[in-house]
């Protein structure tokens, strides 16, 4: 190891890390940096790692890439070909083009010989513009500022939900049968107390149970084929009359799919702040396996 990985102040800041391998020096366009990892065997979900928890670990290796705080990330997809194993990984990055306000980013994730995921992602400065938002916070009660949560793990919830606080805010219940929309609403957080930025955005946005659920009458597998975030703030607003972010702050999430046709369905997302900001939209195709199978 050229670097090694840095100590981060949460368990999700530590388990997502990444350092450069000897030899990897500075992103230039069309050459190959390669990044270390450790997959903690703490963050599954259902038959392997979550797929949230996996696109933060990319994308801090992606933002380590890009080395300019001022090209945000705009947008980071991933297809998951295989789930890794708790231990070591290998991501290699390439900066395809840097542009005068635009990079373009494609990343591999790989586990000994075997591909674990392909990325693709841009980054950009801010562009001028027309500001329009015609998409509305949905009217929900509000966060629980305690900030205890449903304990998913008590009713057989996936290894994950020992790190996330969810405050569920939806309408009937899971695995009811027919007749419920298949909509997740709920307030979303890290259990370690850390402000909201991309890198837990691109986790929250796989992080709710999955919409079908709530349409389906028993529990199932749902892999993640393919995830696509988009990132619409660029870094997190203080609340009024703080100087910082708070570290505390729960995010609105919701996600909801209409439609499942030879196992698979695509779940849109959207992750809004306390104050109605819209934090990011995300979108993910997933197949429905069930246990019985």
């Amino acid at each position: 190891m050229a670097d090694p990985p840095a100590g981060g102040s949460t368990k999700f800041d530590r388990d997502t890390a990444v350092w450069r391998e000897a030899g990897s020096g500075r992103a230039q366009v069309g050459r190959q940096t390669v990044f270390g990892a450790e997959v903690a065997p703490d963050w599954r979900a259902g038959r392997g790692p979550h797929g949230g928890y996996l696109a933060a670990m990319l994308l801090r290796a992606l933002v380590e890439s890009v080395g300019d705080e001022t090209r945000a990330p705009r947008s980071l997809t991933i297809h998951y070909a295989r789930a890794p194993e708790p231990g070591p990984v290998q991501i290699s990055t390439v900066l395809e083009r840097e542009g005068r306000s635009l990079s373009t980013l494609s990343a591999r994730m790989h586990q000994g010989e075997e591909l674990i995921a392909l990325v693709l992602a841009a980054f950009s400065l801010p562009w001028g513009g027309p500001e329009i938002d015609d998409q509305r916070m949905p009217d929900v009660e509000p966060p629980d500022p305690s900030r205890e949560g449903f304990k998913l793990i008590e009713h057989g919830g996936p290894e994950i939900a020992r790190h996330i606080v969810l405050q569920p805010r939806i309408q009937g219940r899971p695995f009811a049968g027919a007749g419920q929309p298949m909509e997740i609403r709920g307030w979303l957080g890290l259990a370690e107390p850390r402000p909201i930025d991309a890198l837990s955005l691109a986790f929250f946005s796989d992080a709710l149970i999955p919409a079908p659920f709530m349409h389906l009458s028993e529990p199932a597998a749902v892999p993640t084929i393919d995830l696509t975030v988009h990132f619409r703030e660029r870094t997190p607003r203080p609340a009024p009359g703080r100087a910082e972010p708070d570290p505390l702050e729960l995010c609105l999430a919701m996600t909801r799919t209409e439609l499942i046709h030879d196992g698979f369905f695509v779940e849109d997302g959207a992750i809004w702040a306390g104050d109605g900001t819209l934090l990011a939209q995300s979108r993910q195709l997933a197949i429905v396996i069930p246990f019985s199978t």
